[in-house]
C-alpha cells in the first residue's frame, strides 16, 4: 500500500496534474483499496484545516500582497538605497538587504522577489547591471522571505509538528541573516569584478526624509513580530493585526491604494489561501494513509540501517531530498507532504523538530530560486522579460552559497537554537 501510494503521487505528478489534486487522488485510491468507509473522506479532509494557527495563512498572504501593491516596499527600498547604495555595485546589496526587511512583512518568497524587483529591477539596468544578474540576484535574495519570521511555511510546519509557532519564528532570524550576509557577499564579489557603479551619495537631510517616510512601512514587522514575542498576541492575530496596520498605511498614511486596487488584492489573495488550504485538507487523507500504514516508521528504518545511525548522513541524506523536493514541487506542498514523513526519523536520532522545521524551510526556499520549478525565477522573469534559461545560469553560484548556508545550520545547530534559547531557556525549546 505504501508503494501505491507514493507510486500514485509520483505518477499524477508526472502527468502534470496539479500538486493538490495529485495528494487528494492518490489518498482517495488508498481509502478505496482498503475498503474503509467514504465517510471519513470529507470528515478527515475538514479535520486537517480545524487548526487555529492556520488562520495566519491567509492574512499573511494578504499583508504580503498590501506590502507589494500598497507603496510601502518601495519607500523601504528608497531608505535602504540611500543608505547603501553609495558603496560599488551598492544596488546589489540594497536588492538584498531590501529582501531582508520585506522578509519580515510579507511572509512569501514570491512576494518579496515581486515587491524588490519591481522597485529596483528597473533601476538596476539604468545604472549599467546585467540584467539576467540583477534578477537572479533579487530571485535569490527573495527565499529569504520564507525564512525570516513571520513565514507561511513556518506556520503550516508548526501545525504538522505540533511546535510553538512564536519559538519557530525566533528560530528563523539567525538563518535568514546568514543567507542574506551570504548573497551580499557574493553579490559584491560579482560587482567588483564587473566593475558596477555606486549610486549617487545622498545627504544626511535627504536620509532622514527617507527614512521618516519608510518609517510606518518598518514598523511593520516590529509591530508583528514584537507582538507575538512579548505574548501581546496569538500569531494569528498577529497576521490579521499586520493587515489591518498595512490598510491603514496604504490607505491614509500614503494614500497609494485605491478600493479597486484593494479588491483586486483580495480576490487574489483569496484564491492563493484557498489553493494552500485545499492542499492542506488533501494533505490530511494522504497523511491518514501514511499514518495507517506505517509508511513514516519504514522511511525511518531505512535511513538508520542504510546510514548505519550515522546522524551525519542521515541529516545529508534528508537534506538532499528536501532540496531535489524543491526544484519540482511547490513549497507549501513539498512541507506539507515531507514533514510527516522525516518528523519520525528526526525524533528517532534524538533531532530537534524546531531545528529541522527551519531546515526544511530553508531546504524547500532554495528551491523557489532553483530551476525547473522555481516561483522566484518566474517573478523576476515577469517583471524584466527575460526566460527562465537566461536567469538560471546566473542564479546557480547563488543557489550553491544559500546551499553552504543550509549545510552550515544542519550541522551546527546552535545556530538556529541559540536565540529561542536566549528567550525561553534550553528547557524551552
Amino acid at each position: 500500500m505504501g508503494l501505491v501510494l507514493a507510486g500514485s503521487f509520483a505518477f499524477f505528478l508526472l502527468l502534470g496534474v496539479p500538486v493538490g489534486l495529485s495528494i487528494g487522488v492518490s489518498g482517495l485510491l488508498i481509502v478505496f483499496l482498503s475498503g474503509f468507509p467514504l465517510e471519513m473522506i470529507p470528515q478527515t479532509m475538514f479535520s486537517g484545516n480545524e487548526s487555529f494557527a492556520l488562520v495566519a495563512v491567509p492574512f499573511f498572504v494578504l499583508a504580503g500582497d498590501i506590502l507589494a501593491r500598497g507603496g510601502i516596499s518601495e519607500r523601504i527600498i528608497a531608505f535602504a538605497e540611500a543608505t547603501l547604495g553609495r558603496f560599488r555595485g551598492g544596488l546589489s546589496i540594497v536588492s538584498t538587504v531590501a529582501s531582508m526587511f520585506i522578509a519580515a512583512i510579507s511572509g512569501s518568497g514570491a512576494a518579496t522577489t515581486a515587491a524588490v524587483g519591481s522597485a529596483l529591477l528597473p533601476q538596476l539596468e539604468e545604472k549599467g547591471y546585467d540584467v539576467d544578474f540583477s534578477a537572479a540576484l533579487i530571485a535569490a535574495s527573495g527565499t529569504i522571505g520564507v525564512v525570516i519570521p513571520p513565514s507561511v511555511p513556518m506556520v503550516l510546519y508548526a501545525v504538522i509538528a505540533g511546535v510553538s509557532v512564536a519559538k519557530l519564528f525566533m528560530a528563523g532570524f539567525v538563518p535568514g541573516f546568514l543567507m542574506g550576509l551570504g548573497l551580499i557577499v557574493y553579490s559584491i564579489y560579482v560587482a567588483r569584478k564587473r566593475g558596477y557603479p555606486a549610486s549617487r551619495s545622498t545627504t544626511g537631510r535627504e536620509k532622514w526624509k527617507l527614512f521618516i517616510e519608510a518609517t510606518w512601512g518598518l514598523m511593520t514587522p516590529v509591530i508583528i513580530l514584537g507582538g507575538i514575542f512579548s505574548g501581546f498576541f496569538t500569531p494569528s492575530e498577529a497576521a490579521a493585526v499586520a493587515v489591518v496596520y498595512s490598510l491603514f498605511v496604504a490607505f491614509f498614511i500614503y494614500r497609494s491604494l485605491s478600493l479597486k486596487q484593494f479588491y483586486k488584492i483580495v480576490v487574489g489573495s483569496g484564491v492563493t489561501s484557498a489553493l494552500i488550504m485545499f492542499i492542506i485538507a488533501t494533505a490530511k487523507l494522504f497523511g491518514w494513509g501514511l499514518a495507517f500504514f506505517q509508511i513514516p516508521e519504514a522511511v525511518a528504518r531505512f535511513l538508520l540501517g542504510f546510514a548505519g545511525g550515522n546522524t551525519f548522513m542521515i541529516y545529508l541524506m534528508i537534506t538532499i531530498i528536501i532540496l531535489l523536493a524543491g526544484m519540482f514541487m511547490e513549497t507549501a506542498s513539498a512541507l506539507i507532504v515531507l514533514t510527516p514523513i522525516f518528523l519520525p526519523t528526526i525524533i528517532r536520532i534524538g533531532g530537534n523538530l524546531f531545528h529541522f522545521g527551519v531546515l526544511i524551510a530553508i531546504g524547500l526556499a532554495i528551491g523557489m530560486a532553483t530551476p525547473p520549478v522555481a516561483i522566484n525565477i518566474y517573478v523576476a522573469g515577469a517583471i524584466t522579460g527575460l526566460p527562465m534559461e537566461r536567469i538560471s545560469k546566473p542564479i546557480l553560484p547563488m543557489v550553491f552559497v544559500l546551499i553552504g548556508i543550509l549545510l552550515l545550520v544542519t550541522y551546527v545547530p546552535s545556530l538556529i537554537l541559540s536565540l529561542p534559547m536566549l528567550v525561553w531557556g534550553p528547557g524551552g525549546i
